[in-house]
């Protein structure tokens, strides 16, 4: 199975939900690379290269999945451990053929002017990597400023600034490039928001097609749920399990091949637009506030939107979307009812519902597999679940546990009995994760 996707289009869906995990400052990426575009432009590059420069800028950030490190990224202009998200985003480039290549240039992006001088890297690398962490570095010192209609003032402390680290943390010539650049009124203004959205539809229309097979696509939405994963230790590998356990249920379901394989890459993307919500909501305790739970559901909706812009992944973006939606129609976030969730759908809301109750929560531990499905059934009754793709679930309990979790349903059991007297409270829970936090 072969696809043909637009590399733009899909370089834009991971920017879009990078943007969420800065909350109150979005656009970091799109601004660092409409910088680092007028740079290359300056520079004398031309297509396909200016291309490349851009989408190194729009995902220099791609090992950002805390809202806790986003805040350093646009509040700091140095702090410890910043390459960490460095050497995250470039492993996670390298392993996809079409952005690979961009993959040395996110690793170093962090890395000073006087110690890249130092390392055996190819001039191009080691040029364009230090150029995408001036520009970035100055939207992180321009933030601030943005919201304020005499935002432009700011930028005679940016310039100087960034001036004062000519030799140690840029390349003085890059530093004179950005300089020269900088002192126009347009260069700053252009990264209003206003602005910037538009010029990102602009330069959408610069398409690149790219055939690609189906792991190669699978690949990319491995990038995007490992993204999405790290967020929290308690959703670790949870699009990654849902995507597993979604499959299984659709072979199970006598689906088509091609059709089971684009569930595994709707569970991989089901949970992107979970970057939108805070840490501190994620890893909470105890129940959440009104407020907190409308942020929680308005994650669904921001997959849809990411995934929306890529031609040729409609109905896997419909169905990853679709995994809170439920037969009653009070799901979220669309309301969809009865006919209109297809057994896709269905299928990939029981499997996410399933991985999450069997993943340790920052409210409860991992139930066990009886209980699991003892909810599920409950779900069944209340109209929120598929019976049909629960009695598949109950047919294979101990290999969907399995799937799940990685671990084996009898040494579960084992521990489980403790458990299972407060069955009760744990069914609330459940009901609770299914409306949350799933």
């Amino acid at each position: 199975m072969n696809f043909t996707i637009d590399l733009g289009q899909a370089v834009q869906a991971l920017t879009d939900m990078l943007d969420l995990v800065g909350v109150e400052h979005a656009c970091h990426g799109k601004r660092v690379g409409l910088m680092a575009l007028s740079c290359g432009r300056a520079l004398g590059m031309e297509e396909p290269e200016l291309g490349d420069l851009f989408h190194a800028g729009l995902l220099h950030d791609c090992g950002v999945s805390s809202t806790q490190t986003h805040h350093y990224l646009v509040t700091e202009l140095d702090w410890k451990d910043a390459d960490e998200h460095c050497v995250t985003g470039s492993g996670l480039l390298s392993r996809f053929v079409p952005l690979a290549h961009l993959a040395p240039v996110i690793r170093y992006h962090h890395t000073h002017w006087d110690a890249l001088t130092t390392l055996d890297l190819p001039e191009p690398v080691a040029r364009w990597a230090n150029l995408i962490y001036l520009v970035d570095r100055a939207d992180a010192l321009m933030a601030p400023f943005y919201e304020r209609p005499d935002f432009l003032l700011a930028r005679y402390s940016v310039r100087k600034q960034i001036n004062a680290l000519r030799a140690t943390f840029f390349d003085p010539e890059l530093v004179d490039l950005f300089m020269d650049l900088s002192n126009s009124e347009a260069f700053w203004l252009a990264l209003e928001t206003r602005h910037l959205i538009r010029f990102m539809w602009e330069r959408a229309e610069i398409g690149r097609l790219i055939p690609v097979s189906f792991m190669d696509l699978k690949q990319l939405a491995l990038i995007f749920a490992q993204i999405v994963d790290a967020k929290s230790p308690y959703t670790m590998e949870h699009s990654l399990a849902t995507a597993r356990l979604a499959r299984f249920l659709a072979e199970r379901a006598g689906l088509p091949p091609e059709t089971c394989e684009k569930i595994e890459v709707a569970g991989l993307l089901h949970d992107l637009g979970k970057l939108q919500v805070p840490d501190e909501i994620l890893e909470k305790p105890g129940s959440l506030t009104g407020e907190e739970r409308a942020i929680i559901q308005r994650h669904s909706f921001e997959t849809y939107q990411i995934l929306r812009g890529i031609q040729g992944l409609e109905d896997i973006t419909l169905w990853a979307a679709s995994h809170h939606e439920t037969l009653d129609g009070q799901g979220y976030p669309f309301h969809r009812s009865g006919a209109e969730l297809t057994l896709e759908m269905r299928i990939i809301a029981v499997a996410d519902v399933f991985q999450a109750m069997a993943q340790r929560r920052p409210y409860r531990n991992s139930l066990p597999p009886q209980q699991i499905l003892d909810i599920l059934q409950t779900f069944v009754q209340h109209r929120r679940l598929d019976e049909a793709v629960v009695s598949l679930v109950a047919g294979h309990l101990n290999r969907c546990w399995r799937l799940a979790t990685g671990q084996k349903a009898n040494d579960a059991n084992e521990n489980s009995r403790r458990r299972l007297v407060q069955s009760a409270r744990s069914m609330g829970e459940g009901n609770r994760l299914h409306n949350t936090k799933a």
